[in-house]
């Protein structure tokens, strides 16, 4: 009993996470700036990951497929933020920055 309802939680957390990844998907296809699409790429991208692997985790119930699937939730959380980070100096180095839309522009030449 208690297993059926694990794997029926963790389908839901597949489909969420599923819907958030193709989301994301969508918002880099659709807007029209680079910190914008850093955004999409980042944020509901990384969650819908570790709603995926939630998921899996309540599928698969193995100690040694837990250990790699937290690994793989450590390694999206430390590389998404990072990575949305050095996209955003490079396309500020780069002028496709608009500085208008900048609250606080903390790279600017005092």
């Amino acid at each position: 009993m208690l297993g059926t309802l694990a794997d029926w939680v963790g389908a839901g957390f597949l489909v969420a996470g599923a819907l958030l990844s193709l989301i994301a998907g969508i918002g880099l296809l659709r807007f029209p700036t680079v910190l914008d699409r850093m955004h999409a790429a980042t944020k509901p991208q990384t969650l819908g990951v570790l709603l995926l692997l939630v998921g899996v985790a309540l599928r698969l119930r193995d100690p040694e497929d837990l250990g790699m699937v937290a690994l793989v939730g450590i390694f999206q959380m430390t590389t998404a933020p990072v990575a949305a980070q050095m996209i955003g100096r490079a396309a500020y180095r780069t002028g496709r920055v608009d500085p208008s839309l900048l609250d606080v522009d903390e790279l600017a030449d005092r």
